[in-house]
């Protein structure tokens, strides 16, 4: 591949290309090419009869996404699997060294804490977003005057994600002059340290995640306009109250939305990296309080140059997610409501059918 490239440099170099253009268009000849070898078998497959113009069409459609997939998210990943055998630190030649990195990362205890740290944050920060999103989208999903207004003004927060998040609640937090404690002082109660404290750094972090909910409220809102009316008003004329309405028919027809969001919030609060990043510029905050685990893995390949220890890392932390994912699927098997009948669901039905 090495080869291919500077090739082709030497190639756009002769021409008289710019040397910053080189590598941009080696990339372009090598895209098109391999595009070329995908439509090529598509096209004979066309004229011996053997796929008809509407899959072909279907096929030339959906390329651009394959084949942005492969080279940018597929790629990357079995590039990385394959580095994670490696002992590479980016200038001398990769050696194979096996699954050593793999038990190097079994037996580090900063991998632990990370796993640890990521594992608390997950755990607290996801009910408590999903659960704040939720009660502030019952309460805008009532009809009084002015309620786009206030839905705008939940929502507007969003928009303020990433460092520049991070940076706000740094002043907000700021134990000298900082907005919270500032507030906490009105009340006489002084305010702890917050991220220089290695018992407060991770709560802050915690409060600081609940700043986006306003995404999941949007959510909420559409999940909690598409129960049907008809339920409330039944529940109501069996002496049902508010209280029991909302256990027993909105909870249950929205469970797939909070089942979506708490899925998603896993997902995310498992990767989450600027916060420990800016914060703790670029170390692990007070005792590695803030050591999140891709913090860790980033600070493995960009700082200390193992790049074959952070893509195993990396692997690992994929490994976790998705046992942690499979887990909330099997449980949701318990608590969330689709309202299409289950397949077994139907044919024990249609049996029943059969021996009325």
């Amino acid at each position: 591949m090495d080869t291919v490239v500077t090739t082709l440099e030497s190639m756009f170099a002769a021409l008289g290309l710019a040397k910053d253009l080189r590598p941009l268009a080696a990339f372009g000849v090598m895209a098109a090419v391999a595009y070329l070898l995908f439509l090529i078998p598509i096209y004979i497959a066309v004229l011996r009869h053997r796929m008809t113009r509407t899959a072909a069409a279907f096929w030339i459609f959906v390329s651009p996404w394959v084949f942005g997939f492969l080279v940018f998210t597929a790629g990357p990943m079995v590039y990385s699997l394959a580095l994670s055998l490696f002992d590479w630190d980016l200038v001398n030649p990769a050696k194979f060294i096996g699954i050593d990195n793999y038990s190097r990362a079994a037996t580090d205890p900063k991998v632990a804490k990370a796993i640890q740290v990521t594992l608390t944050y997950a755990v607290i920060s996801v009910p408590l977003q999903v659960a704040l999103s939720l009660a502030v989208s019952l309460l805008l999903n009532m009809k009084v005057k002015g309620i786009n207004v206030f839905r705008t003004i939940w929502y507007l927060p969003s928009l303020v994600t990433g460092v520049a998040q991070v940076i706000l609640f740094l002043w907000v937090f700021n134990p000298n002059y900082g907005l919270l404690n500032g507030f906490l002082g009105v009340f006489g109660i002084e305010g702890p340290t917050w991220f220089r404290d290695p018992h407060w750094a991770l709560p802050a972090v915690i409060i600081m995640s609940l700043w986006t909910v306003g995404g999941n409220m949007v959510i909420y809102l559409a999940g909690l306009q598409d129960v049907p009316t008809e339920l409330y008003e039944a529940a109501a004329l069996d002496g049902a109250g508010p209280l029991r309405k909302f256990w027993n028919i909105t909870i249950p027809q929205i469970s797939p939305v909070i089942f979506f969001n708490a899925v998603t919030g896993l997902i995310g609060s498992m990767q989450i990296f600027t916060q420990g990043f800016v914060v703790t510029q670029n170390g692990g905050g007070p005792r590695d309080s803030l050591l999140f685990f891709v913090l860790y893995m980033y600070n493995n390949a960009f700082k200390l140059f193992e790049m074959g220890y952070a893509s195993a890392l990396a692997w690992i932390l994929l490994v976790i997610i998705l046992l942690l994912t499979l887990l909330v699927f099997r449980g949701s098997a318990f608590w969330v409501y689709y309202e299409s009948m289950p397949t077994k669901a139907k044919k024990k039905g249609k049996k029943n059918v059969r021996t009325a």
